[in-house]
């Protein structure tokens, strides 16, 4: 009997014997966990934590109870917490049923590629967080001031800016005491917006410090910044560790419907993945986290509801209402976020229901809104958000593509980490592929020491617009079965698949193949970002776009003539189509480092219309059409001329 495993946060799965113990079904499914033993059950470093509850995935329950008991050698090797949190080492464990595994962070000894970087931008450093110094008049027998209005007066004989009705936030009275005293009267207060003492330090310090945070779906970026400089100090990202309890947003919002404490514990984990970058961060800074004043967050609108604790069942039905669209500004505390107590946390307006305030950090990074040029700006991810417009108009727009572009939902898909393919080439006329792995710097070579385990999303993009061009699949995806290659085959199912990798290329012991699945599941995502912009463009009047930004992870790792091949979007001079990196991340430093430019993205977020694409009357034709290779009829000139050499496809009756 065969059971279901799914591995996260790496997304691989698959079906193992039942008795298989969860570090074998690993090794099988090309998910590394730290195993110094080599599995002898003798180092205990092998933590996995075994969820439970429906998923989505499996279309079934996974339970404790589907794995074997826990052994004498966990109880010795666990902790007690651990144990309860169901926590179990996976050397030790048996499947007996079907069952979704997360590997911790420390357990996981191949890191996942995030991309931490954006574009160089110029960023102007107008904080709402700043430090002011003041030596304030020692208390006396004759002076009867409490230490509190002694500051405040002090703050503003010095600084005449600052606002009349100047506040102290009581973490700050907690400590005000000794803080003055221990400086000689000498303090340096953090106030936000001029307006509240946030943070009281003794004597001169000049340094304030912020983290602006992107909460994606999928991985979450942080970055600590100097707000006197605008310098990014360092960054950091991990795996969302949400991600256990479902690939996309509405399987967490199910999720969070389902269980008692789903909500909670979808808050809980997010609160505590965001409190671990900030230690990172701080302590690869040399500084502490008290220092950190403030933090921007974006993210989408379903993970702005479960990062502040909102009910986000709403998101997920008609008419998708959000809870809240306009910014907020939130006391660190009451998130249970480990910075500065009196610390602010601002996040960036929702645009609607699933056009969040990642967007609106996009758009205020990109500026569409103040150009001529008609853009057409797609976040590509889990749940791609598309904009298109320019200054005089803007239209927004988030379709499902689903995590199959990041590497989920493919057979021998993967996310982005060594030993995942990035790159792939096929010989038109032997059909032979040459591929590079994440880890190696030249084209796979037999000797090489980073073997394939599976295909990413850029390399799915390459392989499936490879396939296409050399005939092995037609316009429709249909597999074309007359070629006469040894790597076109039906596999046990009888199914249509290429074989990318044979087996003792790889280091998962099997071949690595494209399924007729797999080309499936890429049309559906690919269909739902093309029907999405070319709705968008036709709401605003033109069937051409001039240039093409594309922003996330997928986005700039992907090759766009490959994208352009297979109509990933619209057609566009492949000089104008642009990779600009984490743009979200981007906007949350501009956020972070630029009070104004808040301003400036809750009026984006109002200019901007969302457009409901899937209750468009031409919708579904639109979205039949763009299932087809590159399209069933908009044509692609600037890249006719590969499509002039594909061969005709001719299938058997």
């Amino acid at each position: 009997m065969d059971c279901q495993v799914i591995f996260q946060p790496s997304g691989r799965r698959g079906t193992v014997k039942k008795g298989s113990s969860l570090l074998e079904a690993a090794r099988k499914l090309g998910v590394d966990i730290e195993s110094p033993c080599g599995g002898t059950k003798c180092c205990g470093k092998c933590k996995v934590k075994i969820d439970e509850g429906y998923v989505d995935e499996l279309s079934a329950e996974t339970h404790i109870s589907h794995v074997s008991q826990l052994t004498e050698n966990e109880k010795d090797r666990l902790q007690p917490q651990e144990i309860s949190e169901k926590y179990r080492l996976a050397c030790c464990t048996q499947i007996e049923g079907d069952i979704l595994v997360f590997v911790p962070e420390e357990s996981r000894s191949t890191q996942q590629v995030v991309l931490e970087t954006g574009k160089d931008r110029v960023l102007r450093v107008n904080p709402a967080v700043r430090n002011y110094f003041v030596e304030m008049i020692p208390a006396s027998l004759e002076d009867h001031r409490d230490d509190s209005e002694r500051l405040k007066s002090a703050l503003l004989d010095r600084y005449s800016h600052l606002d009349k009705e100047l506040s102290i936030d009581y973490t700050v009275l907690l400590s005000l005491p000794v803080t003055v005293r221990k400086g000689k009267w000498s303090v340096t207060a953090t106030l936000w917006k001029e307006q509240v003492v946030i943070a009281l330090e003794p004597g001169l310090v000049e340094a304030t410090y912020g983290v602006a945070v992107d909460v994606g779906t999928t991985t979450v970026a942080a970055y600590l910044c100097d707000l006197t400089t605008g310098k990014v100090l360092q960054q950091d990202s991990m795996m969302n560790p949400q991600i256990r309890y479902g690939e996309d947003v509405l399987s967490r919002i199910t999720y969070g419907m389902n269980d008692d404490n789903g909500l909670a514990i979808l808050h809980q984990t997010i609160i505590e993945g965001i409190n671990t970058l900030v230690t990172r961060l701080s302590k690869a800074a040399g500084i502490n986290v008290e220092q950190v004043a403030e933090m921007v967050l974006v993210f989408n609108t379903a993970m702005h509801h479960i990062a502040l604790n909102i009910n986000p069942c709403y998101v997920g039905r008609s008419p998708f209402a959000p809870a809240v669209r306009k910014s907020l500004d939130i006391k660190a505390r009451d998130l249970g976020i480990s910075i500065a107590a009196g610390g602010n946390i601002h996040c960036l307006p929702v645009e609607a229901g699933f056009v969040g305030p990642d967007n609106v950090a996009v758009l205020i990074a990109e500026e569409p809104h103040k150009q001529e040029k008609r853009r057409l700006l797609i976040d590509i991810g889990t749940n791609g958000e598309i904009d298109f417009g320019n200054k005089q108009r803007l239209l927004s727009t988030s379709c499902a593509t689903g995590p199959a572009l990041e590497g989920a939902q493919i057979k021998f898909g993967m996310r982005a980490a060594p030993g995942a393919i990035e790159k792939v080439r096929l010989d038109p006329v032997s059909l032979e592929p040459q591929y590079k792995v994440i880890g190696e710097a030249d084209w796979f070579q037999p000797s090489q020491t980073i073997k394939a385990k599976g295909i990413c999303g850029s390399g799915i993009i390459d392989i499936i617009a490879e396939m296409f061009k050399t005939g092995i699949i037609d316009p429709t995806g249909k597999f074309n079965m007359q070629q006469t290659s040894r790597r076109i085959r039906r596999n046990a199912n009888n199914k249509p698949e290429y074989v990318l990798a044979w087996s003792e290329e790889t280091s998962i012991g099997s071949d690595i193949t494209v399924t007729q699945g797999d080309v499936r599941e890429i049309q559906l995502a690919k269909a739902a970002l093309y029907t999405g912009a070319k709705i968008l463009m036709k709401k605003w009047g033109t069937d051409q776009v001039d240039s093409v930004t594309l922003a996330g992870a997928f986005g700039s790792y992907i090759n766009k003539e490959s994208a352009l091949v297979i109509g990933l979007f619209p057609d566009c001079n492949l000089d104008n189509v642009v990779a600009v990196g984490n743009a979200a991340g981007d906007g949350a430093k501009i956020a972070l480092l630029d009070k104004d430019k808040r301003v400036e993205a809750q009026e984006v977020a109002d200019f901007v219309q969302f457009v409901e694409t899937a209750v468009e009357p031409d919708f579904q034709s639109q979205f039949v059409q763009a299932m087809y290779f590159p399209h069933g009829k908009d044509t692609f000139p600037h890249v006719q001329h590969i499509l002039d050499t594909i061969p005709t496809v001719k299938h058997s009756k």
